[in-house]
């Protein structure tokens, strides 16, 4: 039984189409944030951040956003940009799987605090359990799962997927 939800091609495909949608939404920007969550979220951030890259000539700034997935509210969010860095501009907080939203909750509640130009979220698969009121306002796939299933994203060089365990 192969239990693989999206090939490396497939991410390869998804990866430039939310680049051009973030794109679409972005054309007038002369630089745009790219915040992604620490780990497979900030993998997920470089693909599209790459992308990016060749298709505008607006700065595509890549901000590192780390936080302790498993209590947010006790060791804060922080970033790599100082806030000022991306005040009044334009940022898209980047995740790899959204499950219940507490991850994508607590890094768009850091953002804004912040005055910006607009806040967009980014998600690779979207599991559709969520617990908080976020969307993912660019997604790869839509995945209806059990609680039991698990989605593991593995980034490796020419080799990534996203499977079903």
């Amino acid at each position: 039984m192969d239990n693989t939800i999206l090939s490396h091609q497939q991410i390869q495909h998804t990866v430039r189409r939310i680049a051009y949608q973030i794109y679409e939404a972005n054309v007038e920007e002369k630089e745009i944030v790219i915040a992604g969550i620490d780990g497979g979220g900030l993998h997920f951030a470089k693909k599209i951040q790459r992308v990016l890259r060749t298709i505008t000539e607006a700065d595509v700034l890549l901000c590192k956003v780390h936080m302790n997935k498993k209590d947010p509210l006790a060791s804060g969010v922080t970033t790599s940009m100082a806030e000022a860095d991306y005040q009044h501009k334009s940022v898209v907080l980047v995740d790899d799987v959204l499950n219940s939203g507490t991850t994508l909750i607590y890094g768009v509640f850091h953002f804004l605090k912040t005055p910006l130009k607009q806040l967009k979220t980014a998600v690779l698969v979207n599991r559709n359990h969520k617990k908080y009121p976020v969307k993912a306002d660019y997604k790869g796939i839509s995945l209806s799962t059990s609680l039991q299933e698990h989605v593991h994203v593995k980034f490796q060089a020419k080799n990534d997927m996203v499977f079903l365990d």
